[in-house]
Parts: C-alpha cells; structure tokens; sequence
C-alpha cells in the first residue's frame, strides 16, 4: 500500500437528484476544496463551482471503488453519493473497507425519507427493501397485507418486475407509487394497481411505494407442507415449527441444513430473520434443485447456498452459528458438524429410526442438552367419519456447544 493511502481520508458526500443547490453549506465547501472527486456520471454532472478532477466509477463501480481505497491518489479522496450514503450506500461499504476513522460522511436526505414526505407516510412503519442488487424476488420476504414497502429500484424496469412479482403471488390488487428523481427538477410521480400495471419504463432513478394488499404472510415458522416442492423428504410443518423455533433464528447467524430435502427449514429460518445465511447439504442433485427452487419462491434465494452430501462437503464451508441434520445421520455426519459448530452455537437433530435414535442418545448422555419425543396426529377421513392419524414420532436433540470443560444447561442463558 503506497504513503499516501495510509494516510488518507475519504469523504463520501450525499448529494440529492436537486444537485449543487440542495447542498448545504459543509458539503459545498468540502467538494469545492477537493482535488478528485469521484460518483456516477449523474452526480457528478449536477456539481457546480468545482475545480477538482472528477472521475465517473467504471463498470463493476464495485471493483474500481476498491482500486481507489487500496491506492487513492490524494491524502484526501472525495466520493459523491445518493441522498445518505450510509442508508443502503456506499458510505457504508468504505467505512467497512478502510474504518470509520479514515472516512468522513456528509448526507444529504435520503430517498426514504424524500419518499414519505412527499406521500405522508410515517418512515418508523415503513419497511425498507433494496433491489439495487437483489433479486426482486427478496421482495416476497416483507409483503403481507397492510404493510407499506419502500423499494429501492435498480433501473427503470424496476417497477413493471414489481408488479409482475406481486401480481404472480396473490398482492395483484396492490398500490404502486413511482416515484422518480424525487426532490430534483424532473420529479415525476406515477401510480397504478400491481395486477394491471401497464405503465412503461420512465426514470431509472426511483423509488416504489407499494401498499399491499392481499393474503397475511407470516414469519412465523409452521407454513403449510403444500408451500414447497417436494418429494415428500420434508420436515413436516408441526415439527418444522417446533425446530426452526428450537434453532433460534436471530440477526445474521449461519445455519447448516444438513440432509435438507426440500429446504423448508432453511427457508422457515430465513424467513424469521432474513439477516442469517443457510448453508444446505443434499446428495441427490433433484432435491437440490428443488431447495433452490423453495428458496426462490419464498424471497430467500440470495441467502441460501447448496453444497454436496455430508460430510464430504462440509469442509470449507462457513463456520456456523448454528446446525440442523434432518437426514442422513450418521456418527461421522454428527461428529464433523459438531466439531465445525462455533462455541455457543445450536445444534438441532431429528431423528425417526431406531438406530439413529439411539445415536442420539448416546450424544445426550455425553454431551448433555434436552431430548424430547415429539408426536403428532391429524385428523383425517375414515370412510364417511373421522380418526386420527399418527405421524411417525421424531426424536428431538438440542444442544448448544460449552467451550470443552463446561457443561451444557439450556436453562442459562448461553453466549
């Protein structure tokens, strides 16, 4: 790394689509003091009363931007960015590269906010989703019925795959609000039904604020067996409720679904925390595709990755935070995930065999943690009456991983 970028600084300035004249005075005299500026060729061409060199980001922005944290070429590099660039900007991809010290934010108001004013909605009810680089499909993970989204756009196409996806997943009689260059001299403001929109493309800078309207999706683990594809090998939703909930879903953990079928408790535990990750082990390349294909369908597919069977391919994958095996349990499929879970990570296993209950039985007695026997009937029909029909009874281990020495009690609060 050369002398002049260990001593540089980076300030990342917000500026709005309303350009040099919504600048406050801090923002003007930082960028009228720069030598090199750097944004997209929109920003860049809004500035006014600058002298310094300004560079348009190449194509991947992501690997220049990296090119000029490495080596900036001034002991201050100044970078133009969207309304605040620390809300789904690159404020906050440089303060994780070179650290809050070396980097100073000036914002500008970004476009959730612009978006609320202009339409009156309370920002604090609101739920924010970026499709600047995600799949729309991660839309599905925040609409229910009632609930107002923000949708940050990648492009002027942005809203008609909006609108396709609500219409395909039963929130057609949605609300669409465009909202493009908000705050600048070419706002625009178009709105429309999600099932019968027919607008073409406009502006690709916007925001979409869509009311939802259509069936209560909840987060809540337990959706029907009928929600996924699948061959039968999945873990049944009274016993996927009891083990995403065993699993404790929370902020942004990894989890191993080893023996995964059709993935729905990957799926179940993303979508009670999108912020986690699911690594998924399948042998047979059907299920797999399959568990790509719930993963989709539910909004979770950037977050979910599938590797080979256990426990060939668990070496190299990311250490988990926590680890479920719903099939193909083995000692040696249970010894390696144990060995590869962190201290203070979950482990949950089902078990329907003889023999594999007895495996765990031995690991309860070693290792500690609470088993339980899990059995569920249904009612059914019995010509023209009804009885109830058993499911096979699971047995459930749960353990969370003591640092050697210490035992285990699900009772205290763990790390």
């Amino acid at each position: 790394m050369s002398e002049v970028s260990v001593r540089s600084q980076f300030v990342v300035v917000g500026i709005g689509a309303d350009g040099w004249a919504g600048l406050g005075r801090r923002a003007k005299d930082e960028l009228a003091s720069a030598k090199v500026i750097y944004g997209a060729r929109r920003q860049l061409d809004l500035l006014d009363d600058v002298d310094a060199e300004t560079i348009a980001w190449d194509s991947p922005m992501s690997a220049h931007l990296a090119r000029v944290l490495d080596e900036p070429a001034y002991p201050a590099v100044h970078i133009l960015a969207s309304g605040d660039p620390m809300f789904h900007g690159v404020g906050a991809t440089i303060v994780n590269a070179v650290g809050a010290e070396r980097t100073r934010v000036i914002p500008a108001v970004s476009s959730a906010s612009l978006a609320c004013a202009h339409i009156g909605w309370d920002l604090t009810s609101v739920r924010v989703v970026s499709l600047v680089t995600a799949d729309p499909a991660s839309l599905l993970t925040e609409s229910t019925h009632g609930q107002r989204l923000l949708v940050l756009s990648r492009d002027a196409h942005t809203p008609a795959a909006v609108a396709a996806l609500l219409g395909d997943n039963g929130f057609g009689s949605s609300t669409l609000t465009v909202l493009e260059q908000l705050g600048g001299p070419r706002e625009r403001v178009i709105s429309g039904t999600a099932g019968v929109w027919a607008h073409a493309p406009g502006d690709p800078l916007n925001v979409i604020a869509v009311e939802c309207v259509g069936p209560p999706r909840t987060t809540v683990p337990g959706r029907a067996d009928t929600d996924f594809v699948h061959d039968g090998q999945i873990t049944k939703s009274a016993h996927r409720a009891l083990t995403v909930c065993a699993l404790e879903p929370a902020g942004a953990q990894t989890l191993w679904d080893i023996g995964a079928g059709s993935g729905s408790v990957g799926v179940e535990w993303l979508r009670a925390d999108p912020r986690g990750r699911v690594v998924a082990f399948e042998r047979d390349p059907q299920r797999a595709e399959r568990i790509a294909q719930n993963a989709h369908r539910h909004g979770v597919g950037a977050a979910i990755s599938v590797h080979g069977c256990a426990p060939e391919s668990l070496s190299g994958a990311t250490t988990p935070d926590a680890v479920f095996i719903g099939g193909g349990l083995t000692e040696d499929v249970l010894r390696a995930a144990y060995d590869a879970l962190r201290i203070g990570g979950r482990l949950v296993v089902n078990a329907v065999t003889v023999e594999s209950q007895t495996l765990l039985a031995e690991w309860h007695r070693t290792h500690g943690g609470q088993m339980r026997r899990v059995m569920i009937e249904s009612a059914e029909p019995l010509g023209s009456m009804t009885t109830w029909r058993p499911a096979l009874p699971i047995v459930q281990w749960i353990h969370v991983k003591a640092a050697k020495g210490k035992a285990t009690d699900l009772n205290e609060p763990q790390p």
